[in-house]
C-alpha cells in the first residue's frame, strides 16, 4: 500500500522559514512526479512545486524564488524548503506522486498524503 507522509509544518513569523518533507513508502517511485500542493481555508487545492525524478522542477508564480522543492531518490523523500514566508502562505500542505515525467500544475496525481499545516502569523 502505498503512504506519503508529510511533516515538518508548524506556525512561524512572517518572514521565517520551514521544511517540510514528504516520506514515501509501498513501492519504488522510480519514474515518479512528487508534488506539493496547499489548501487554505475557503479555497481550492493549488499547485506549488513539482519535481520529476531527473529533478527537472516547476513553481507557481507566487512561491518562485521563495521555495525550493528537492528530492533524496535514495530515500524515497521529497523536500520543500519554505523561507521568506508570508500569511498568505498559510495553509494545509499536501504531497502527491505520479507515474509521469510531468511536472505541469496540473493535479492529476495518483498519491496524496494526509497534509500538514502551515500557519505564518503577521
Amino acid at each position: 500500500q502505498v503512504q506519503l507522509v508529510e511533516s515538518g509544518g508548524g506556525s512561524v513569523q512572517a518572514g521565517g522559514s520551514l521544511r517540510l518533507s514528504c516520506a514515501a513508502s509501498g513501492r519504488t517511485f522510480s519514474g515518479y512526479t512528487m508534488g506539493w500542493f496547499r489548501q487554505a481555508p475557503g479555497k481550492e487545492r493549488e499547485f506549488v512545486a513539482a519535481i520529476s525524478w531527473t529533478t527537472r522542477t516547476n513553481y507557481a508564480d507566487s512561491v518562485k524564488g521563495r521555495f525550493t522543492i528537492s528530492r533524496d531518490n535514495a530515500k524515497n523523500t521529497v523536500y520543500l524548503q519554505m523561507n521568506s514566508l508570508k500569511p498568505g502562505d498559510t495553509a494545509v500542505y499536501y504531497c502527491a506522486a505520479k507515474p509521469t515525467y510531468d511536472i505541469t500544475p496540473t493535479n492529476d496525481y495518483n498519491y496524496w498524503g494526509q497534509g500538514t499545516q502551515v500557519t505564518v502569523s503577521s
